[in-house]
């Protein structure tokens, strides 16, 4: 007879609920974690956490991710879906993952765009400030 409140699932070995885990989302392996210290420990496997840090990771700028680096996939995952801190990337641009899917997201520098026909007027007249005071500098007409 099994003590009141085990959970069948906890007698699968670790590695086969990793593997479990591994397949969902950075959400549900955290809501696993917190069910029981079997899942818990299943669900802090760097096994789960590795298959959620991208493999393909667009270049990043120097000196990111050095501040030291983190030991574990799961300390990885966090530091990458830091949104208070975003990775700077060669390009100047910004990224982080979000927490809850683990999707990219990517943050532009206004600067950095180029709007097509943006030196015709009939087609940036929309674009330019009526209050010239509002910003320090100005498109040019």
């Amino acid at each position: 007879m099994e003590a009141a409140g085990t959970c069948e699932i906890t007698r699968l070995p670790e590695e086969l609920l990793s593997a479990a885990l591994a397949l969902t989302t950075p959400r549900d392996a955290c809501s696993a974690a917190v069910a029981s210290r079997d899942l818990r420990a299943a669900a802090d496997s760097d096994a789960v956490w590795s298959r959620f840090v991208p493999h393909d990771l667009p270049s990043l700028a120097d000196g990111e991710l050095c501040d030291p680096a983190p030991a574990s996939a799961k300390g990885r995952f966090l530091r990458l879906s830091d949104s208070h801190r975003p990775l700077l990337l060669a390009d100047g641009s910004c990224m982080w993952l979000d927490r809850e899917t683990g999707a990219k997201c990517y943050m532009l520098s206004a600067r950095s765009l180029h709007i097509s026909w943006g030196d015709t007027p009939e087609y940036c007249a929309g674009f330019l400030s009526p209050t010239p005071a509002a910003f320090p500098k100005q498109p040019s007409s």
